[in-house]
């Protein structure tokens, strides 16, 4: 398809066929996570009924069949962010897993003797309490790069903060105010003060064509059911060179090379950081969502659209009193945070539900963040190519249904 047919994009989504409260759903969590396609649900559906085995654990036509699929998908996930090699495809349960793996082993092998390590405030909790942790048992120093009033990084002291640092760990794209960072020049300078690079893609995967060679970073991770696919599998890319040294997170069995009661050898990377039954079904779930996108353009004509309905959301938002709209910059993903004077977000987000609207409020697992913009919580609204205007007219009226029950 070279053109985006978004309505006829939505009916493949069953789930947004239905009413909430007596009212047309409309479904605006998708930072938080996205709904299915029929595609989608259709190949988990056909891999459980016809293809299901273990994988990589038996000579059986089954074990075989879905083991050569699995890593199929792996083939796949390297071609999507183009990576050098499948081999530096590590599949774990998610953005978090991911971070949590890196947060042990390169802090095991960087960690050890000196060094700090580099952290933003517009983190996600996945990306700053594993590298919290890591400095604590390691007795580091844990930085906090600052951000500007219109929700940017301040890189003023950026070189400065990097003198010393041996892990530089950022988000590629803010989960509550949608900043993108420029993390290919972020990754330049960190790399010329000798920093190893972790970047948290949760939010980004969905809305920018990742190229890790052109970025040049050492580590770049991200979650599946942020871009159609179940939850339960997740990504994290890893230098060769760097995955061969770092020590195994999680022990037991597929990460094994030879086991004797008194050592024992570890397989290769990937394997050596997958231990545990493969989550198969996830794994071919994940390959569904990578295929259908591509079948619907690719993930460049996705962000096209959907920026433009947060730019004609935004306009309108603006239109509004009271409003308070949190992240400013030029270069945003499709979410817009917002807060409303006198009204807690989790009163807002309760009249929305009952006007059939389905947002985030709260601090997003940023709560270090939301206390910088001085503010409870905000409401946040994310869009998905499945939206549409007819989504974001609904969602203004809520606003001002809210307005009304609180005479504002």
């Amino acid at each position: 398809m070279t053109e985006l047919d978004t309505n006829s994009i939505r009916k493949e989504f069953p789930i947004l066929n239905q009413t909430i409260r007596g009212k047309r759903l409309c479904y605006l969590d998708n930072a938080a996570t996205t709904q299915k396609p029929q595609f989608v649900i259709q190949k988990i559906s056909d891999c459980l009924t016809n293809e299901y085995a273990a994988v990589s654990r038996g000579v059986h036509y089954l074990s075989q069949n879905i083991s050569a699929k699995y890593e199929a998908v792996r083939e796949q996930v390297a071609k999507f962010i183009n990576a050098k090699n499948p081999r530096e495809i590590i599949f774990t349960s998610g953005t978090t897993a991911g971070l949590n793996l890196l947060a042990y082993s390169l802090s095991e092998l960087l960690l050890k003797n000196d060094g700090a390590i580099l952290i933003t405030a517009m983190e996600h909790h996945a990306n700053l309490i594993p590298w919290q942790m890591a400095a604590k048992r390691y007795g580091r120093q844990l930085r906090v790069l600052p951000i500007t009033a219109n929700g940017e990084l301040d890189l003023t002291n950026f070189e400065k903060l990097l003198d010393g640092v041996k892990i530089f760990a950022c988000t590629h794209s803010s989960n509550l105010l949608g900043t993108i960072n420029d993390i290919k020049e972020l990754n330049r300078i960190a790399k010329s003060y000798g920093a190893i690079t972790v970047f948290d893609g949760a939010q980004a995967i969905a809305h920018n064509r990742v190229d890790v060679q052109e970025i040049n970073c050492d580590f770049y991770v991200f979650s599946g059911h942020k871009i159609y696919a179940p939850t339960g599998v997740g990504v994290l890319y890893g230098l060769g060179e760097l995955l061969e040294q770092m020590p195994p997170f999680l022990t037991g069995g597929a990460m094994i090379s030879t086991v004797s009661f008194e050592n024992t050898e570890f397989a290769q990377y990937p394997q050596k950081f997958e231990a545990g039954t493969p989550p198969v079904i996830e794994v071919i779930g994940l390959g569904a969502a990578l295929e259908w996108i591509e079948k619907h353009g690719g993930v460049e004509k996705f962000a096209a659209y959907k920026n433009a309905l947060r730019a004609e959301f935004e306009a309108e938002l603006n239109k509004l009193d009271g409003i308070t709209i949190h992240g400013k910059s030029q270069n945003k993903t499709a979410l817009t945070s917002w807060t409303m004077n006198g009204i807690h977000p989790h009163d807002v987000g309760t009249i929305l539900d009952d006007c059939g609207i389905a947002v985030r409020v709260g601090h997003h697992c940023a709560e270090p963040l939301t206390k910088l913009l001085q503010v409870p919580a905000t409401i946040r609204a994310s869009f998905a190519i499945y939206n549409n205007s007819e989504d974001i007219k609904q969602l203004i009226e809520g606003i001002k249904t809210v307005q009304r029950f609180f005479n504002c």
